[in-house]
């Protein structure tokens, strides 16, 4: 695949409907993360940049494939699956990469979650078939709005790892 550019990647609509903006905003955002990691070596993507955080690159993707499978999956369809990586006695094993973990895999997983089928069915209003962590069911417009805000911060992550790895900025 190459890598697409901050200048290829297509803003969303500025007088589009509720659902095809937020629907806009979030695929703004997934493609800010790609365009974040594009041009890196495996090795790079997995660079531990800002000590003592162990967070890197392709643990955030990894991180953020878990949050899809979880809101749009297992929340909204309802839908009873694994987590990815995490497990009980590390939660956060999502962030945790080995020299074996490589960007092909991590993308072919990342994108297998952020996949809309799930959310295809529902409209704005209607709630999850799941509950989240508060125990109740969540809208699809919250839900949307929830993930915007969630790659929005993890963007932000990614630009200081990306500068710290390789120097580069505005990517």
């Amino acid at each position: 695949m190459t890598p697409m550019t901050f200048a290829e990647r297509p803003e969303p609509a500025i007088d589009a409907a509720e659902r095809p903006m937020l629907e806009g905003w979030l695929d703004y955002h997934r493609e800010t993360l790609v365009v974040k990691c594009a041009g890196l070596t495996d090795a790079q993507l997995r660079e531990a940049s800002v000590p003592p955080s162990a967070f890197t690159l392709i643990g955030l993707v990894r991180h953020l494939a878990e949050v899809e499978r979880f809101w749009f999956r297992e929340t909204l369809a309802g839908e009873k699956l694994p987590d990815l990586y995490s497990t009980e006695e590390d939660p956060d094993a999502d962030f945790t990469v080995s020299e074996t973990t490589t960007w092909a895999e991590t993308e072919a997983v990342w994108r297998a979650e952020v996949a809309r089928e799930s959310a295809a069915a529902f409209g704005l209003d209607d709630f999850s078939k799941g509950v989240g962590s508060a125990g109740k069911p969540f809208n699809l417009r919250w839900i949307y709005t929830h993930m915007i805000e969630e790659y929005a911060r993890h963007n932000g992550h990614a630009d200081l790892v990306r500068e710290r790895v390789d120097g580069a900025t505005g990517v």
